[in-house]
Protein backbone atom coordinates (compact mmCIF):
# COMPACT_ATOMS: atom_id res chain seq x y z
CA UNK A 1 0.00 0.00 0.00
CA UNK A 2 1.30 3.45 -0.89
CA UNK A 3 0.44 6.49 1.18
CA UNK A 4 0.07 10.09 0.08
CA UNK A 5 3.55 10.85 1.40
CA UNK A 6 4.95 8.06 -0.81
CA UNK A 7 3.20 9.56 -3.81
CA UNK A 8 4.53 13.02 -3.01
CA UNK A 9 8.00 11.55 -2.58
CA UNK A 10 7.78 9.88 -5.97
CA UNK A 11 6.90 13.22 -7.55
CA UNK A 12 9.81 14.94 -5.81
CA UNK A 13 12.20 12.21 -6.96
CA UNK A 14 10.97 12.52 -10.55
CA UNK A 15 9.66 8.95 -10.68
CA UNK A 16 6.24 10.19 -11.84
CA UNK A 17 4.97 13.56 -12.95
CA UNK A 18 2.80 15.90 -10.90
CA UNK A 19 0.03 15.48 -13.49
CA UNK A 20 0.16 11.69 -13.18
CA UNK A 21 -0.01 11.89 -9.38
CA UNK A 22 -2.96 14.28 -9.57
CA UNK A 23 -4.74 12.01 -12.04
CA UNK A 24 -4.22 9.03 -9.73
CA UNK A 25 -5.58 10.94 -6.72
CA UNK A 26 -8.62 12.07 -8.68
CA UNK A 27 -9.25 8.55 -9.98
CA UNK A 28 -9.09 7.03 -6.49
CA UNK A 29 -11.37 9.73 -5.09
CA UNK A 30 -13.90 9.18 -7.89
CA UNK A 31 -13.84 5.40 -7.55
CA UNK A 32 -14.40 5.59 -3.79
CA UNK A 33 -16.83 8.50 -3.93
CA UNK A 34 -14.86 10.36 -1.30
CA UNK A 35 -11.94 12.80 -1.18
CA UNK A 36 -8.54 11.29 -0.54
CA UNK A 37 -8.23 13.17 2.76
CA UNK A 38 -11.27 11.34 4.16
CA UNK A 39 -9.47 8.00 3.89
CA UNK A 40 -7.15 9.11 6.74
CA UNK A 41 -4.37 7.06 5.21
CA UNK A 42 -1.23 6.11 7.10
CA UNK A 43 1.37 3.46 6.54
CA UNK A 44 1.50 0.54 8.94
CA UNK A 45 2.35 -2.22 6.48
CA UNK A 46 4.10 -1.98 3.13
CA UNK A 47 3.71 -5.73 2.69
CA UNK A 48 3.84 -9.01 4.58
CA UNK A 49 7.60 -8.62 4.74
CA UNK A 50 6.96 -5.89 7.31
CA UNK A 51 5.47 -8.48 9.66
CA UNK A 52 8.33 -10.88 8.94
CA UNK A 53 10.99 -8.26 9.66
CA UNK A 54 9.03 -6.93 12.64
CA UNK A 55 8.97 -10.36 14.32
CA UNK A 56 12.68 -10.80 13.66
CA UNK A 57 13.43 -7.34 15.07
CA UNK A 58 11.47 -8.06 18.26
CA UNK A 59 13.35 -11.32 18.76
CA UNK A 60 16.68 -9.59 18.26
CA UNK A 61 15.86 -6.72 20.63
CA UNK A 62 14.66 -9.10 23.35
CA UNK A 63 17.80 -11.18 22.96
CA UNK A 64 20.10 -8.14 22.97
CA UNK A 65 18.41 -6.77 26.08
CA UNK A 66 18.80 -10.09 27.84
CA UNK A 67 22.46 -10.41 26.82
CA UNK A 68 23.12 -6.81 27.82
CA UNK A 69 21.67 -7.42 31.28
CA UNK A 70 23.75 -10.61 31.60
CA UNK A 71 26.95 -8.79 30.66
CA UNK A 72 26.13 -5.98 33.06
CA UNK A 73 25.45 -8.52 35.81
CA UNK A 74 28.81 -10.16 35.20
CA UNK A 75 30.61 -6.82 35.29
CA UNK A 76 28.88 -5.82 38.52
CA UNK A 77 29.40 -9.32 39.96
CA UNK A 78 25.76 -9.67 41.06
CA UNK A 79 26.30 -13.17 42.43
CA UNK A 80 28.64 -11.80 45.07
CA UNK A 81 26.82 -8.57 45.90
CA UNK A 82 23.21 -8.21 44.79
CA UNK A 83 22.60 -4.58 45.73
CA UNK A 84 20.06 -2.25 44.06
CA UNK A 85 22.80 -0.17 42.44
CA UNK A 86 24.36 -3.25 40.85
CA UNK A 87 20.99 -4.48 39.56
CA UNK A 88 20.21 -1.03 38.20
CA UNK A 89 23.50 -0.79 36.32
CA UNK A 90 22.96 -4.26 34.87
CA UNK A 91 19.45 -3.26 33.76
CA UNK A 92 20.91 -0.11 32.20
CA UNK A 93 23.28 -2.26 30.15
CA UNK A 94 20.27 -4.11 28.75
CA UNK A 95 18.30 -0.92 28.02
CA UNK A 96 21.17 0.83 26.27
CA UNK A 97 21.96 -2.32 24.28
CA UNK A 98 18.37 -2.34 23.01
CA UNK A 99 18.47 1.36 22.08
CA UNK A 100 21.81 1.07 20.25
CA UNK A 101 20.68 -2.02 18.36
CA UNK A 102 17.38 -0.35 17.43
CA UNK A 103 19.25 2.64 16.00
CA UNK A 104 21.63 0.45 13.99
CA UNK A 105 18.79 -1.64 12.56
CA UNK A 106 16.89 1.54 11.71
CA UNK A 107 19.82 2.71 9.59
CA UNK A 108 18.89 -0.02 7.12
CA UNK A 109 15.22 -0.92 7.60
CA UNK A 110 14.05 2.67 8.19
CA UNK A 111 16.50 4.96 6.44
CA UNK A 112 17.10 2.79 3.38
CA UNK A 113 14.17 0.38 3.08
CA UNK A 114 11.51 2.72 4.58
CA UNK A 115 9.61 -0.24 6.02
CA UNK A 116 6.63 0.97 8.03
CA UNK A 117 6.00 -1.53 10.84
CA UNK A 118 9.68 -2.31 11.56
CA UNK A 119 10.37 1.44 11.69
CA UNK A 120 7.69 1.88 14.36
CA UNK A 121 8.94 -1.07 16.39
CA UNK A 122 12.55 0.08 16.17
CA UNK A 123 11.59 3.57 17.28
CA UNK A 124 9.72 2.18 20.29
CA UNK A 125 12.69 -0.06 21.05
CA UNK A 126 15.06 2.90 20.88
CA UNK A 127 12.93 5.21 23.04
CA UNK A 128 12.06 2.41 25.48
CA UNK A 129 15.71 1.41 25.79
CA UNK A 130 16.76 4.98 26.53
CA UNK A 131 14.00 5.38 29.12
CA UNK A 132 14.79 2.03 30.76
CA UNK A 133 18.53 2.62 30.74
CA UNK A 134 18.55 6.08 32.29
CA UNK A 135 15.64 5.24 34.57
CA UNK A 136 17.48 2.17 35.88
CA UNK A 137 20.65 4.17 36.58
CA UNK A 138 18.87 6.99 38.40
CA UNK A 139 16.53 4.62 40.22
CA UNK A 140 19.38 2.41 41.37
CA UNK A 141 21.20 5.43 42.79
CA UNK A 142 18.13 6.86 44.51
CA UNK A 143 19.11 5.52 47.98
CA UNK A 144 22.62 6.93 47.59
CA UNK A 145 21.24 10.28 46.41
CA UNK A 146 18.85 10.36 49.36
CA UNK A 147 21.77 9.82 51.72
CA UNK A 148 23.90 12.48 50.04
CA UNK A 149 21.15 15.11 50.19
CA UNK A 150 19.96 14.07 53.65
CA UNK A 151 16.44 13.18 52.55
CA UNK A 152 14.45 11.55 55.32
CA UNK A 153 10.74 12.21 54.89
CA UNK A 154 8.36 10.40 52.54
CA UNK A 155 7.63 13.68 50.73
CA UNK A 156 11.33 14.25 50.06
CA UNK A 157 11.74 10.74 48.69
CA UNK A 158 8.71 11.29 46.48
CA UNK A 159 10.17 14.52 45.18
CA UNK A 160 13.45 12.77 44.44
CA UNK A 161 11.54 10.14 42.47
CA UNK A 162 9.78 12.95 40.61
CA UNK A 163 13.09 14.61 39.80
CA UNK A 164 14.43 11.30 38.51
CA UNK A 165 11.35 10.93 36.34
CA UNK A 166 11.75 14.46 34.99
CA UNK A 167 15.37 13.92 34.02
CA UNK A 168 14.63 10.53 32.46
CA UNK A 169 11.64 11.88 30.53
CA UNK A 170 13.55 14.88 29.21
CA UNK A 171 16.44 12.67 28.10
CA UNK A 172 13.99 10.31 26.39
CA UNK A 173 12.23 13.21 24.64
CA UNK A 174 15.60 14.57 23.50
CA UNK A 175 16.61 11.14 22.18
CA UNK A 176 13.38 10.83 20.21
CA UNK A 177 14.05 14.27 18.71
CA UNK A 178 17.45 13.05 17.50
CA UNK A 179 15.77 9.94 16.10
CA UNK A 180 13.27 12.16 14.29
CA UNK A 181 16.01 14.30 12.78
CA UNK A 182 17.75 11.19 11.50
CA UNK A 183 14.91 8.91 10.37
CA UNK A 184 11.73 11.04 10.16
CA UNK A 185 9.43 8.23 11.36
CA UNK A 186 5.99 9.89 11.74
CA UNK A 187 5.15 8.31 15.10
CA UNK A 188 8.32 9.78 16.64
CA UNK A 189 6.74 13.18 17.32
CA UNK A 190 3.84 11.55 19.18
CA UNK A 191 6.23 9.47 21.30
CA UNK A 192 8.19 12.61 22.19
CA UNK A 193 4.99 14.47 23.04
CA UNK A 194 3.85 11.66 25.36
CA UNK A 195 7.26 11.68 27.04
CA UNK A 196 6.89 15.40 27.76
CA UNK A 197 3.36 14.85 29.07
CA UNK A 198 4.66 12.18 31.42
CA UNK A 199 7.41 14.55 32.59
CA UNK A 200 4.98 17.40 33.25
CA UNK A 201 2.37 15.29 35.05
CA UNK A 202 5.02 13.43 37.05
CA UNK A 203 6.69 16.66 38.11
CA UNK A 204 3.46 18.27 39.25
CA UNK A 205 2.27 15.24 41.23
CA UNK A 206 5.70 14.77 42.82
CA UNK A 207 6.25 18.36 43.95
CA UNK A 208 2.59 19.22 44.62
CA UNK A 209 1.16 16.11 46.36
CA UNK A 210 -2.34 17.63 46.57
CA UNK A 211 -2.44 17.71 42.77
CA UNK A 212 -2.91 13.93 42.66
CA UNK A 213 -6.60 14.55 43.26
CA UNK A 214 -6.67 16.50 40.00
CA UNK A 215 -4.83 13.92 37.88
CA UNK A 216 -7.69 13.53 35.40
CA UNK A 217 -7.88 17.29 34.93
CA UNK A 218 -4.13 17.46 34.24
CA UNK A 219 -4.37 14.64 31.72
CA UNK A 220 -7.29 16.38 30.01
CA UNK A 221 -5.32 19.62 29.71
CA UNK A 222 -2.35 17.68 28.36
CA UNK A 223 -4.62 15.94 25.85
CA UNK A 224 -6.00 19.26 24.64
CA UNK A 225 -2.46 20.61 24.20
CA UNK A 226 -1.42 17.54 22.21
CA UNK A 227 -4.62 17.86 20.15
CA UNK A 228 -3.75 21.48 19.39
CA UNK A 229 -0.25 20.41 18.38
CA UNK A 230 -1.75 17.75 16.11
CA UNK A 231 -4.00 20.35 14.49
CA UNK A 232 -0.97 22.53 13.80
CA UNK A 233 0.57 19.69 11.80
CA UNK A 234 -2.77 18.94 10.14
CA UNK A 235 -3.42 22.54 9.08
CA UNK A 236 0.02 22.72 7.48
CA UNK A 237 -1.04 19.93 5.08
CA UNK A 238 -4.77 20.31 4.51
CA UNK A 239 -4.82 17.94 1.55
CA UNK A 240 -2.82 15.30 3.44
CA UNK A 241 -0.21 14.61 0.80
CA UNK A 242 3.00 14.75 2.84
CA UNK A 243 4.62 13.18 5.88
CA UNK A 244 3.16 15.97 8.03
CA UNK A 245 -0.25 14.34 7.74
CA UNK A 246 1.17 11.04 9.02
CA UNK A 247 2.72 12.88 11.98
CA UNK A 248 -0.65 14.50 12.72
CA UNK A 249 -2.36 11.10 12.61
CA UNK A 250 -0.18 9.70 15.40
CA UNK A 251 -0.51 12.89 17.44
CA UNK A 252 -4.30 12.65 17.21
CA UNK A 253 -4.05 9.01 18.26
CA UNK A 254 -2.01 10.07 21.31
CA UNK A 255 -4.30 12.99 22.19
CA UNK A 256 -7.61 11.12 21.92
CA UNK A 257 -7.28 8.88 25.02
CA UNK A 258 -5.81 11.78 27.01
CA UNK A 259 -9.02 13.70 26.26
CA UNK A 260 -11.67 10.98 26.34
CA UNK A 261 -10.66 8.91 29.35
CA UNK A 262 -10.25 11.76 31.88
CA UNK A 263 -13.58 13.30 30.82
CA UNK A 264 -15.55 10.09 31.32
CA UNK A 265 -13.69 9.20 34.52
CA UNK A 266 -14.49 12.62 35.97
CA UNK A 267 -18.13 11.91 35.13
CA UNK A 268 -17.85 8.70 37.17
CA UNK A 269 -18.96 6.38 34.39
CA UNK A 270 -17.33 3.31 35.94
CA UNK A 271 -17.88 4.21 39.60
CA UNK A 272 -20.94 2.01 39.81
CA UNK A 273 -24.26 1.33 38.07
CA UNK A 274 -24.75 4.12 35.58
CA UNK A 275 -28.13 5.86 35.81
CA UNK A 276 -30.22 6.81 32.79
CA UNK A 277 -29.43 10.57 33.04
CA UNK A 278 -25.70 9.86 33.17
CA UNK A 279 -26.01 7.48 30.23
CA UNK A 280 -27.71 10.28 28.32
CA UNK A 281 -24.82 12.62 29.17
CA UNK A 282 -22.31 10.05 27.88
CA UNK A 283 -24.23 9.63 24.62
CA UNK A 284 -24.50 13.40 24.20
CA UNK A 285 -20.78 13.78 24.82
CA UNK A 286 -20.07 11.10 22.23
CA UNK A 287 -22.12 13.09 19.72
CA UNK A 288 -19.97 16.13 20.52
CA UNK A 289 -16.85 14.03 19.94
CA UNK A 290 -18.35 12.85 16.65
CA UNK A 291 -18.87 16.45 15.57
CA UNK A 292 -15.25 17.30 16.42
CA UNK A 293 -14.08 14.18 14.56
CA UNK A 294 -16.11 15.19 11.50
CA UNK A 295 -14.77 18.74 11.58
CA UNK A 296 -11.09 17.77 11.79
CA UNK A 297 -11.60 14.61 9.71
CA UNK A 298 -9.97 12.35 12.29
CA UNK A 299 -11.62 9.33 13.91
CA UNK A 300 -9.32 8.79 16.90
CA UNK A 301 -11.66 10.49 19.40
CA UNK A 302 -14.51 8.21 18.37
CA UNK A 303 -12.42 5.09 18.87
CA UNK A 304 -10.99 6.18 22.24
CA UNK A 305 -14.41 6.96 23.73
CA UNK A 306 -16.17 3.95 22.22
CA UNK A 307 -15.92 1.77 25.33
CA UNK A 308 -17.75 4.41 27.39
CA UNK A 309 -20.63 4.82 25.00
CA UNK A 310 -20.94 1.03 24.80
CA UNK A 311 -21.17 0.86 28.58
CA UNK A 312 -23.75 3.65 28.69
CA UNK A 313 -25.91 2.07 26.00
CA UNK A 314 -25.66 -1.30 27.73
CA UNK A 315 -26.86 0.27 30.98
CA UNK A 316 -29.85 1.85 29.21
CA UNK A 317 -30.93 -1.43 27.65
CA UNK A 318 -30.45 -3.27 30.94
CA UNK A 319 -32.53 -0.73 32.86
CA UNK A 320 -35.26 -0.92 30.23
CA UNK A 321 -35.71 -4.63 30.99
CA UNK A 322 -33.80 -6.23 28.11
CA UNK A 323 -31.28 -7.84 30.44
CA UNK A 324 -30.53 -10.95 28.39
CA UNK A 325 -30.19 -9.07 25.10
CA UNK A 326 -28.58 -5.91 26.46
CA UNK A 327 -25.11 -6.74 25.14
CA UNK A 328 -26.40 -7.87 21.74
CA UNK A 329 -28.67 -4.84 21.31
CA UNK A 330 -25.85 -2.51 22.36
CA UNK A 331 -23.49 -4.01 19.78
CA UNK A 332 -26.20 -3.83 17.11
CA UNK A 333 -27.12 -0.18 17.76
CA UNK A 334 -23.57 1.16 18.14
CA UNK A 335 -22.25 -0.93 15.24
CA UNK A 336 -25.05 0.29 12.98
CA UNK A 337 -24.46 3.89 14.07
CA UNK A 338 -20.75 3.68 13.31
CA UNK A 339 -21.33 2.08 9.92
CA UNK A 340 -23.89 4.76 9.09
CA UNK A 341 -21.43 7.44 10.16
CA UNK A 342 -18.78 5.90 7.94
CA UNK A 343 -21.11 5.58 4.94
CA UNK A 344 -22.37 9.17 5.22
CA UNK A 345 -19.16 10.68 6.55
CA UNK A 346 -18.79 13.11 3.67
CA UNK A 347 -22.30 14.69 3.70
CA UNK A 348 -22.27 14.83 7.51
CA UNK A 349 -18.87 16.47 7.41
CA UNK A 350 -20.07 19.08 4.92
CA UNK A 351 -22.93 19.91 7.27
CA UNK A 352 -20.62 20.31 10.27
CA UNK A 353 -18.09 22.36 8.33
CA UNK A 354 -20.89 24.58 7.05
CA UNK A 355 -21.71 25.56 10.63
CA UNK A 356 -18.15 26.65 11.39
CA UNK A 357 -17.85 29.55 8.98
CA UNK A 358 -15.38 30.32 6.22
CA UNK A 359 -12.51 31.21 8.57
CA UNK A 360 -12.29 27.72 10.04
CA UNK A 361 -13.32 25.96 6.83
CA UNK A 362 -10.28 27.38 5.03
CA UNK A 363 -7.97 25.81 7.64
CA UNK A 364 -9.54 22.34 7.84
CA UNK A 365 -9.22 19.49 5.34
CA UNK A 366 -11.32 20.12 2.20
CA UNK A 367 -14.70 18.44 1.87
CA UNK A 368 -14.23 17.99 -1.88
CA UNK A 369 -11.37 16.31 -3.69
CA UNK A 370 -8.94 18.98 -4.85
CA UNK A 371 -8.30 18.32 -8.52
CA UNK A 372 -5.05 19.49 -10.09
CA UNK A 373 -5.13 20.08 -13.81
Amino acid sequence: MYSESDLAGAVEAGAISQDAAAALRNHVAASRSTPTVDEESFRLLTGFNDIFVGIAAILILVAVGWIGFYIGAQIMDLDANEGPRQVGVAAAFGGFAVSITSWLLAEYFTRQRRMALPSILLLLGFAGGIFAGFGAIWGANAPWLSEQFGLTTELQHRQLAGAIGIVTGIVTAGATWLHWRRFMVPITVAVGALALVAVAVGAITAFVPASQDSLNLMLLIAGLLVFGFAMRWDMSDRERRTRRSDVAFWLHLAAAPLIAHPVFHMLGVFDGDIAAPMAGVVLALYIVFAAVALAVDRRALLVSSLVYVLWAMYALFEQSGAVELAAALTALVIGSALLTLSAFWQPMRRSVIGLLGNALESRLPPTQQVAIA
